[in-house]
């Protein structure tokens, strides 16, 4: 019977068709007879071969994964080996490089400034950065704090491949990040510039997602808090959060309990060293766990609380998840977080893939529920095939149906 339901799986995978209610039919037939406590174990049985099965046509060596509701995570797990070569098996307290998902916490460590009145978000960047950033195409038009956290600064694509977009083993730095470096990178005449680095609309006109943005929603955390970024965010989210073993900086967290960037080819799984990339540290190297992250989110989803600890007022989570200059597009993005609105629903949160890094985090904020998913696996030309990208949607609609059956 196993076997034939793995079949079933993977021609309906392959053929992009869901499978959940099939699970659920198989699992309802095979214990009709038997008593409730003996139905969840199978039900629970099936499920993880299921997921087991998917990670394997999606390559993931590891997932970690989990399930709020009404702010309360009512179901984690963690599947496969984190570290195959030592045979290191992936709980929900092993660390995951997040790639873009660490924008959540850059954006929730500026808001936090915003809260204490040190700017508002219509303010001009130049009022607090030692230099004057403008987009030369228009050199009259302001740039926003709110245009930087959103994604509509006119920033184009990152042109940081020759020094920031290549990992690098360790926690390399880079002298002179973020000042002068960022003038060197984003003003004209600078020994780091390239006229691709700005577009061709005016800022605040387009969206335009630019890594390099969230370097410099850091660099305005130390500028007004004094700090430094790594250390402002330990002290005022990861702490509060009892996020213990999270940070930004490899230097600072146990590397034995880190995910192993792999990446899928040939047949086989290749493994890269853990890395850091120097001036995107603050939009990509963020490393943490499900169970820490599951804090924050927690904090996002109940107004800015968890556990009792407030991190944010009510009505600055309310400005970070909504979208501020197209809102009724279907796909747009707010104050450090991606929204999705369908005529059936809304949705935020973020993605992340980077070199052995694919994460998801949705909300949905009408069911009061939120998944969390962390793998180690994504090409070094950061893409995956029709097939993976099923099997890992095929992963998260799964813990969405979970959801719906699981109470706290």
């Amino acid at each position: 019977m196993k076997k034939q339901l793995i079949s079933i799986i993977i021609i309906c995978v392959f053929l992009g068709v869901s499978v959940q209610g099939i699970i659920i039919n198989v699992a309802l037939a095979e214990t009709t007879s038997i008593k409730q406590d003996n139905q969840q174990i199978t039900s629970d049985i099936l499920f993880d071969t299921y997921i087991q099965t998917l990670m394997r046509i999606a390559h993931k060596p590891s997932i970690a994964t989990c399930i709020i509701k009404y702010n309360e995570v009512v179901w984690s797990n963690a599947y496969g080996y984190y570290d195959i070569e030592n045979k290191k098996e992936a709980t929900t307290q092993t660390l995951y490089l997040q790639a873009s998902v660490s924008k959540t916490v850059t954006a929730t460590a500026l808001m936090q400034l915003y809260e204490k009145g040190l700017f508002d978000l219509d303010d001009d960047v130049n009022e607090y950065l030692p230099f004057s950033l403008r987009n030369p195409n228009y050199p009259d038009i302001p740039i926003t704090i709110k245009m930087i956290l959103s994604h509509r600064s006119s920033l184009a694509d990152d042109n940081l491949h020759w020094v920031a977009l290549s990992y690098l083993p360790g926690d390399p730095d880079v002298e002179g990040f973020p000042y002068p470096w960022l003038q060197e990178y984003l003003t004209p005449g600078g020994s780091a510039y390239s006229s691709s680095t700005w577009s061709a609309a005016k800022p605040g006109e387009e969206y335009y997602y630019a890594n390099i943005g969230f370097s410099i929603v850091a660099y305005l955390v130390e500028l007004l808090s004094h700090q430094d970024f790594n250390d402002y965010c330990k002290e005022h989210i990861f702490k509060p959060l009892q996020m213990n073993t999270t940070g930004f900086r490899l230097r600072d967290l146990n590397i034995d309990n880190i995910a192993v960037p792999y990446e899928f080819k040939n047949g086989e799984y290749f493994r890269h060293p853990h890395y850091g990339i120097h001036v995107l540290y603050p939009a990509i190297t963020l490393r943490t766990s499900i169970e820490e992250y599951s804090h924050f989110i927690i904090a996002h989803m109940n107004g800015g609380v968890w556990n009792g600890v407030r991190i944010l007022n009510e009505s600055t989570v309310e400005l970070m998840h909504k979208a501020h200059f197209s809102p009724n597009d279907k796909y747009n993005y707010g104050l450090g977080w991606q929204i999705t609105n369908t005529p059936s629903q809304k949705s935020y949160g973020h993605s992340g893939g980077y070199v052995g890094v694919l994460s998801l985090v949705t909300i949905i904020p009408d069911d009061n529920t939120a998944v969390i998913l962390f793998s180690n696996e994504l090409d070094s030309e950061l893409h995956a095939t029709r097939t993976e990208w099923l099997a890992i949607g095929a992963i998260n609609n799964a813990l969405f149906f979970k959801a719906k059956r699981t109470t706290s």
